[in-house]
């Protein structure tokens, strides 16, 4: 499972109680299987988190040498060996207070008159 946060961290989350080793492979990293690796907690599950542009992403976990999918991500497509989990991370939506929208919205650009 994946969580994304309005700062733009992505968080994975994967249970795998029995595994020694966890990393975190996909686009954003060239697929290397030694560069990310996951934190295990006592619940089971091994996270993760990064920071990432908005765009889409694919990804997959491997856990001592195996390779899984997360059928929990933004959903799942067939790659090179296996499906790929995919992550979309969003751009930022900016907010403008009304009363600055409104000034915005009265404003009229100015024209641009050519001599002839």
């Amino acid at each position: 499972m994946v969580t994304v946060s309005e700062h733009g961290y992505a968080e994975f989350r994967f249970f795998r109680p029995g595994a020694s080793k966890v990393f975190l492979a996909g686009d954003f990293n060239d697929w290397r299987t030694d560069q990310v690796r996951m934190v295990r907690h006592q619940d089971g599950y091994w996270t993760a988190k990064l920071p990432l542009e908005a765009g889409d992403y694919k990804f997959r976990y491997v856990a001592d040498g195996l390779w899984y999918t997360d059928f929990a991500a933004s959903g799942v497509e067939p790659g090179d060996f296996g499906f790929d989990s995919l992550l979309r991370v969003p751009g930022r939506s900016i907010m403008m207070p009304a009363a600055e929208v409104e000034t915005q919205r009265a404003a009229k650009p100015a024209v641009a008159v050519a001599a002839a």
